[in-house]
């Protein structure tokens, strides 16, 4: 049963959530977004992550967190904490999922990269709020994928004819002249129209000191080495770690941040090679890594969405060492951004040598920021999502 009455303006926001950090950051930072721009509106975010508890939430937004799966190597899921069926828990998510939106009955409801959630788990609620007219968004990171691994992907799961008869927008998280994520979809009449490019979402950091900085006693300059959730960090914490090693005169140290998923045996290797390094300082997981990135004087990283937003907004050097395996995604991103002059990038092509990490590392610190490349609305996501917004907002609530 729905809730009868109008308390002020609803957004429900789906964050798919199998793996990593990168959506449920994603989607935090629109919810605070929206919540920052009016005071008559609440935000609901279903999350699958496991720490979506660690994170601190704005008032008048908050979260259900549904129960949670992982994908394994071999493609298929399994539940990540309940020793069930992965088809029990899947009914679970989408029942959940389902009367959640029955109850919060949703003004807008904002899916995340996934058209029809994961296995399809967000289709039946999709329906029931377009039943009821609700406007129904779907979001979509500035990349998705290689587009021929894409198209097999998005045929395979049936998620084109989605974008034409469910939903009534689509917001890319980014720049036309950088990416198109659906480059390479056959796209039905009308879909490309309900299009907008919002540019990338801007991220801001606060100046309170974490436990976790203040014991490590870090000075100033430093390089922040991220990896996002951390499984699949291993080969740039190797490569970065090597480098020192090979090099102990690289004259910026480093503060590595493994990452919550990144598996315990390699976090404890990783943490004993550092421990013999005087310019390496690690810990596994900081939930306002803003902050750390905002002091630092350079970032290594893989280039995954969020992480490349905040080089953008914090205006720092960066060095991205994109995976390849199982998406392009990150090697597209940071191809593109490249060519532009916003950052450097390295390949595992020829290995990991560990003097050409050192070389690179040396040479960060001179290293243009992303500043010095003039690129028009490459910022300006956040406003764009609110301007979208606004215009379903009822009349009623219009601010005074």
């Amino acid at each position: 049963m729905s809730i009868v009455g109008n308390t002020g303006y609803r957004v429900l926001i789906y964050s798919h959530d199998t793996f990593g950090l990168g959506h449920l950051r994603r989607c935090r930072t629109i919810a605070h977004a929206l919540v920052s721009r009016r005071d008559d509106v609440s935000v609901l975010i279903l999350s699958g992550s496991p720490i979506i508890g660690s994170f601190e939430f704005r008032s008048r937004v908050d979260f259900v967190r549904i129960p949670g799966v992982i994908k394994l190597s071999n493609g298929e899921y399994t539940s990540l904490n309940l020793n069930i069926d992965v088809d029990q828990t899947l009914a679970m998510r989408e029942s959940i999922i389902q009367h959640t939106a029955d109850v919060f009955n949703p003004d807008l409801f904002i899916v995340d990269k996934e058209p029809l959630g994961l296995r399809g788990e967000v289709e039946s609620t999709l329906q029931m709020l377009r039943h009821r007219r609700t406007r129904l968004v779907m979001g979509l990171r500035d990349v998705m994928d290689d587009p021929v691994n894409l198209r097999e992907e998005w045929d395979r799961k049936k998620c084109v004819p989605a974008l034409a008869d469910l939903y009534d927008e689509i917001w890319v998280y980014g720049l036309k002249d950088i990416c198109n994520p659906l480059e390479g979809i056959d796209l039905p009449p009308g879909v490309e129209e309900k299009m907008t490019y919002t540019g990338y979402l801007p991220r801001t950091a606060t100046r309170k000191p974490t436990p976790e900085h203040g014991a490590l006693g870090l000075e100033e300059p430093y390089y922040l080495v991220t990896t996002g959730g951390g499984g699949d960090g291993v080969n740039l914490v190797d490569w970065v770690i090597s480098a020192y090693e090979a090099d102990p005169d690289i004259p910026v140290p480093s503060l590595v941040v493994l990452g919550p998923f990144m598996a315990p045996n390699d976090q404890q290797a990783f943490m004993e090679r550092a421990e013999k390094i005087d310019k390496l300082s690690v810990i596994t997981f900081d939930a306002n890594v803003e902050m750390l990135m905002d002091r630092s004087a350079g970032v290594i990283a893989m280039g995954g969405y969020n992480t490349f937003c905040e080089i953008l907004s914090f205006d720092k050097p960066a060095i991205i060492v994109p995976r390849t395996v199982p998406r392009l995604e990150q090697y597209v991103r940071a191809s593109a951004a490249e060519k532009l002059g916003l950052v450097k990038m390295l390949t595992e092509d020829g290995g990991r040598p560990p003097m050409q990490m050192a070389e690179a590392l040396r040479s960060l610190i001179d290293q243009p920021k992303p500043s010095h490349v003039t690129v028009p609305n490459l910022m300006g996501g956040l406003d764009s999502v609110g301007d979208q917004v606004e215009r379903w907002l009822p009349p009623q609530l219009a601010a005074e």
